[in-house]
């Protein structure tokens, strides 16, 4: 029996993939893996049981992935799955940074109880004239998911989109489409495009992206949208440009204090994923990926381990997470022989410092030797 422990509530569709194997807790000391949305797990206790953790949702800054790593807990992510919902709402920002929609709504609601109010609006309403998105340019920087169906949406708006994005994967280049512009630098965006949008992860080469010195080489009037991390941008630089007419207007899902009811910003309350269809997709994606790994081994879609996948073959899989250094197939293999057991398939991948070994028999493997060896760090039979 496996312990799933959920630290925010799960869509039911995805709890539902479960099987009888499993038990679904709210508290425990001894789970084998947790489901996590939002809540913080940098504080959170690490027991030695748990062996996973998948994240219903994209971004994982949630979660200690270094602290993770060094314990040998894989931890899931579910890219894609709420890409639709978050492109849905970008393409409202875009609209929103246009025409002024939403102070138009807030004026009218003053209105209220005027018998004369469809008059004062005609007369009003110039106060509010947008352009248009037709034939304007579009930057977009970070072409994953949500960046390239944004790309793909606005190209179906009319308007002329570049892209920035130097590991853009072959699935996203090959889903892309054609009349989306390939940017060879960010300053290419900053500086020819009429909007632009953020679309990458908070790293340490994105955080603060958009600053002083890069809203410099912006155009004048330009409109922001960031509905990927708070910190990539910098709020002072952009409360600056607002207030120096250079930035139009600045749309963002992430509310922070100094930026909450000032003029010609817009501050939603990270509504991206908030569609009971992407809750949905989320849950079932880290559902699977979770079962995946507890039944099978196999590691799809983890950001802080290599990724294997491979269709079983004999009756027992040996895993090993150990560090990525030479010599550990050897010694794998050396301990095989001294219990004179066959293998029957190996498959090795390697990220970074850390490296994925499955190892395929039909033999029972005492696995003590395995866990002895220096730069293991976890070993599990299924």
């Amino acid at each position: 029996m496996y312990k799933i422990k959920q630290l925010n509530k799960i869509s039911k569709i995805g709890l539902d993939l479960l099987s009888d194997q499993y038990q679904v807790v709210d508290e425990a000391d001894d789970e084998d893996g947790v489901l996590v949305r939002s809540a913080s797990m940098h504080e959170y206790t690490m027991n030695p049981n748990l062996k996973a953790i998948a994240r219903a949702g994209a971004g994982v800054n949630n979660i200690p992935l270094d602290k993770c790593s060094e314990e040998g807990i894989v931890v899931f992510n579910t890219p894609g799955a709420n890409a639709n919902a978050v492109k849905e709402l970008v393409l409202c920002g875009l609209l929103l940074s246009s025409r002024k929609v939403v102070e138009g709504i807030d004026w009218v609601k003053t209105l209220k109880g005027d018998k004369n109010v469809g008059k004062v609006v005609e007369k009003g309403k110039s106060q509010f004239v947008g352009p248009e998105l037709d034939g304007k340019k579009l930057g977009i920087i970070g072409l994953g998911a949500i960046g390239v169906n944004v790309a793909n949406a606005a190209i179906k708006l009319g308007m002329e989109v570049y892209g920035f994005d130097p590991y853009i994967s072959v699935n996203a280049a090959w889903g892309m489409s054609k009349w989306v512009k390939n940017a060879q630098n960010m300053e290419t965006i900053f500086s020819e495009c009429d909007y632009i949008t953020l679309h990458a992860p908070s790293t340490k080469e994105t955080k603060g992206i958009i600053n002083k010195d890069t809203i410099a080489l912006m155009k004048d009037g330009v409109r922001i949208l960031n509905f990927a991390r708070a910190d990539l941008v910098v709020s002072q630089d952009i409360l600056d440009g607002v207030k120096e007419g250079k930035i139009a207007k600045y749309v963002t899902d992430f509310a922070t204090p100094d930026l909450v009811d000032i003029e010609n910003i817009i501050v939603m309350p990270h509504l991206g994923a908030s569609t009971p269809e992407s809750e949905d997709n989320c849950a079932r994606m880290a559902v699977r990926e979770i079962r995946e790994y507890l039944e099978n081994g196999n590691i799809v879609n983890s950001v802080n381990f290599p990724s294997v996948n491979e269709p079983r073959t004999t009756k027992y899989r040996i895993c090993l997470i150990h560090k990525n250094v030479p010599n550990m197939l050897a010694q794998f293999a050396t301990l095989f022989a001294n219990q004179q057991i066959n293998i029957e398939n190996m498959v090795n991948k390697a990220r970074g410092d850390y490296a994925y070994t499955i190892i395929e028999t039909n033999d029972v493997v005492g696995i003590e030797a395995f866990e002895a060896l220096e730069n293991v760090v976890r070993v599990r039979v299924v």
